[in-house]
């Protein structure tokens, strides 16, 4: 894959996007679920406005701010499990965020490189990728394997060691993470890398202000800034 820029004297960005709530708007998907998980417990539903306000990572510590306690083991293992469930019997209705098919074709065509590094169950994530058409817009496309409540963090690193095997080109300070989450931020630091974050997922504006990264409204808008920080 060539670079998209040669002779301009610059370097173009390897975007890593992340899927749910960046790539695939799954809002209403992501409520509902967690609202079910809820009802296992016996507790209040929320609105997406409150869901935004207090999400964060690890997601026991989400409930905490919600419920004011941390939830038990079993209690855990109930509210993921009817969260999961819930999750994915509305996944395949979500579409993409608008223009993101667009913007991945565009960059896929111009010779610049991106991959796709999600939470979600790796055996859930490809799947879906696949019926959106999109694949094969990546260079990599990994989701989430192991326990479903740690960071993004770990998941980064091998993901971007991954990807050097590849194409020994990409490196940290030219990758740029594209997310709707602080621990997106989180995890790009971890590898050296910067982050753009967005506003139309899992957190307010100004909870994702909080990461001293840029924050947007678009993903076109998203790209243009990722392209400026990776020069």
């Amino acid at each position: 894959m060539g670079n998209g820029r040669q002779g301009t004297g610059k370097r173009p960005a390897h975007l890593v996007w992340d899927w749910n709530g960046t790539l695939l708007d799954d809002n209403v998907a992501i409520i509902e679920a967690t609202n079910a998980a809820f009802a296992e417990l016996g507790l209040e539903p929320i609105t997406l406005e409150r869901y935004r306000d207090l999400y964060c990572v690890p997601i026991p510590r989400f409930y905490q701010r919600l419920i004011g306690r941390l939830p038990t083991d079993a209690e855990w293992l109930v509210m993921d499990a009817a969260f999961h469930q819930q999750y994915w019997a509305r996944a395949d209705a979500c579409g993409l965020t608008e223009g993101a098919a667009e913007l991945l074709a565009a960059r896929w065509a111009a010779g610049l490189s991106q991959s796709l590094l999600s939470m979600a169950p790796h055996e859930h994530l490809v799947p879906i990728v696949r019926r959106h058409g999109i694949t094969g817009h990546f260079v990599r496309v990994d989701g989430r394997t192991g326990p479903s409540h740690g960071s993004k963090a770990e998941h980064m690193v091998r993901h971007l060691t991954a990807l050097r095997a590849v194409d020994p080109e990409i490196s940290g300070e030219r990758t740029v993470v594209i997310g709707d989450a602080v621990d997106d931020a989180v995890a790009a630091a971890a590898v050296g890398a910067k982050a753009v974050l967005y506003t139309g997922g899992s957190h307010s504006r100004a909870s994702l202000a909080a990461a001293g990264v840029p924050v947007v409204d678009s993903l076109a808008e998203a790209v243009a800034v990722a392209e400026d920080l990776a020069g």
